[in-house]
């Protein structure tokens, strides 16, 4: 799962940011179409969880810190070994540096990962008993953990929803269907909080995030079949009508 990296110029929507919203498509407020986007969503993805491998709350921590611009099948293929060698947060607080690092190095970034982990798992063992804790405000805390990361971790890790995690997917794709014209995850979370019900904040990621790896790839969106083609702004001028 690639974190916050830059935003794709390749949506049309992009071109000219003082498009947004006067010249966009004529069509119903985002309010007024989040029902049906989140019904046709959850019709064609019924299963939505996160592609990561994780047995434990310390696990889905570790992989989705891992997970930070790293394809989540990547990660995959790095975690099981490591996991059976890390079997606590003690474990990770303990881990020499140079071996973690070497251990993770596929996944990029492996240095900061690596500081990320060992230093959010001391945090655990000294201040939360060794324990993930189940709290935003207490995981927003720990070395290398964001509302995103937070977010994924409560809802894999614990079946909690206290907000939506923004990842790349999450973001294209809520620019694209008038959701937020935010940048900043934090700001486009704040813009799906007040649109998404609540029921719904646990998988509304999980659908973008197959959505946008299945049909609205940021080079080469799949407009003519996607489910949302009439309740996207974006499908209309990427394809536009004749």
């Amino acid at each position: 799962m690639q974190e916050y990296l830059p935003f794709d110029f390749y949506d049309p929507l992009r071109q000219d940011e003082n498009r947004w919203p006067k010249e966009r498509i004529e069509m119903k407020r985002s309010k007024d179409r989040i029902d049906e986007i989140i019904f046709m969503l959850k019709k064609a993805y019924p299963v939505s969880k996160t592609a990561l491998n994780f047995e434990t709350p310390l696990q889905i921590l570790v992989a989705t810190i891992l997970s930070a611009q790293c394809t989540d099948e990547q990660v995959n293929k790095v975690t099981p070994s490591l996991f059976r060698k890390y079997k606590t947060a003690a474990d990770f607080a303990g881990a020499n540096p140079s071996v973690l690092e070497e251990e993770i190095r596929s996944t990029g970034f492996f240095r900061n990962k690596t500081k990320s982990i060992i230093l959010a798992s001391k945090k655990i063992v000294d201040n939360f008993g060794g324990k993930v804790p189940e709290r935003m405000e207490d995981l927003i805390t720990l070395q290398g953990v964001a509302r995103k990361t937070a977010n994924i971790v409560l809802s894999s890790g614990f079946n909690k929803a206290e907000g939506i995690a923004v990842d790349t997917h999450v973001k294209r794709l809520s620019y694209r269907l008038g959701l937020s014209k935010e940048r900043d995850p934090d700001k486009i979370e704040q813009d799906l909080l007040k649109l998404v019900p609540q029921k719904d904040w646990m998988d509304f990621n999980y659908m973008l995030v197959n959505h946008g790896r299945k049909t609205c790839q940021a080079r080469k969106p799949d407009c003519p079949a996607c489910v949302l083609n009439s309740l996207c702004p974006a499908a209309q001028e990427f394809f536009p009508s004749r």
